[in-house]
């Protein structure tokens, strides 16, 4: 199964997503089962490692954060059976690069998997402080924790 999470930079939300991810894989001794990356809709900070700020605060929980920043391009639909968004911006412009209806069901909003919190998207923390990093990766948890459990059955 080969998921990737995607947000704007891929430096900050998609990240920590995958980072989660993969940390949740191991635990649960299923990272050979899975192929796991992140992208951004924006090549901005493309090569770039993920922000410091989440890298810190993910360190924090044990979870590593190894991801360099690449854009999403429309063969990673392709390549992946599953597409997650951070935000409704995420959504568009990767269902842009859609060929098919098929391509397009496989985005699925990170926001939608996390029924314990009121927000429609992952906030982007980038300008904020401490704070917005926590409730990033509280969110991204949850989802990855529910997105294994719909993939994995």
């Amino acid at each position: 199964m080969k998921v990737l999470f995607v947000c704007l930079g891929n430096i900050c939300r998609s990240p920590a997503a995958e980072g989660v991810f993969i940390h949740l894989l191991e635990k649960r001794g299923l990272s050979e089962q899975f192929t796991v990356d992140s992208a951004g809709t924006s090549g901005f900070h493309a090569g770039e490692r993920a922000d410091s700020r989440m890298r810190d605060h993910a360190s924090r929980r044990g979870i590593e954060l190894p991801s360099l920043s690449r854009q999403f391009v429309a063969k990673d639909f392709n390549i992946f059976d599953w597409i997650i968004v951070m935000d409704d911006s995420n959504f568009k412009n990767c269902a842009r690069l859609a060929n098919d209806e098929e391509q397009k069901a496989k985005l699925i909003k990170m926001a939608d998997l996390c029924p314990n919190f009121s927000e429609n998207e992952v906030p982007d923390p980038y300008y904020g402080g401490a704070a917005g990093f926590e409730r990033v990766l509280d969110m991204v948890d949850e989802g990855c924790i529910n997105l294994l459990e719909k993939l994995n059955g």
